[in-house]
């Protein structure tokens, strides 16, 4: 995978787990190997700017998510193929408000709002309630199949 982090938030982001849950979520859906993903963190002015811009609605929000070659998830029998995938744009510090509400980390919250962006980029919605349930679900397997992946890698360290 060809996956390029940008941070412009001024957040300290811990790229490397975020690159590490991006490739895993990628390989979870049989994305093809020369896939291309960009990843910005962007300030709350960015990213307002972004929203309003592309979504015509105003504020800052937490995530977006721009498809390029509308590359779709793959099966066990066929990869996607390659391509570009698109840019994914995270807020960190509207990502630290909702973790606060959420009762969690801000980088549970990042780990959450990156996987959300790559299955937007993958033609997944939550407009409707089916839409909505199908998108969920696999996004919570993917964090906790990561999650279980990060932990054992850590038991291999130690």
């Amino acid at each position: 995978m060809s996956i390029e982090i940008n941070n412009e938030s001024g957040y300290d982001v811990d790229e490397a787990q975020v690159l590490g849950l991006a490739t895993f979520a990628l390989d979870f859906v049989r994305v093809h190997p020369d896939a291309e993903l960009s990843i910005v963190f962007a300030d709350v002015a960015m990213m307002e700017e972004l929203h309003v811009q592309w979504m015509d609605e105003p504020g800052p929000t937490d995530v977006l998510s721009f498809p390029m070659d509308e590359l779709r998830p793959g099966s066990i029998e066929r990869q996607t193929p390659p391509g570009l995938l698109g840019d994914i744009v995270v807020c960190p510090e509207v990502a630290a408000a909702q973790a606060i509400v959420n009762r969690h980390s801000t980088m549970d919250e990042i780990r959450f709002l990156v996987t959300h962006g790559i299955l937007h980029l993958l033609g997944f919605d939550h407009a409707e309630p089916e839409e909505h349930k199908r998108m969920f679900a696999l996004q919570d397997e993917i964090l906790a199949a990561f999650a279980a992946h990060e932990r054992k890698r850590q038991r291999g360290r130690a």
